[in-house]
């Protein structure tokens, strides 16, 4: 995008902010993603610590 087109369609964002009067919402982002981390990445630590604690405990049991 070229910086004037980028500037002009800023401005007509920030113009229908002004007519709103109280009314603008405090973030433009969407408000639905609350965790930092997505579901698969969670899946996928889960997957590693609970692995390598269950092969830990397979190690201990053979040495013994």
């Amino acid at each position: 995008m070229a910086p004037q087109q980028r500037i002009r369609m800023a401005n007509e964002k920030a113009s229908r902010n002004i007519t709103q009067r109280g009314n603008v919402p405090k973030s433009t982002k969407n408000a639905e993603e609350k965790y930092p981390v997505g579901p698969w990445l969670l899946a996928l630590f889960i997957f590693v610590v609970c692995g390598s604690a269950i092969f830990q405990i397979i190690q201990s049991i053979r040495i013994a």
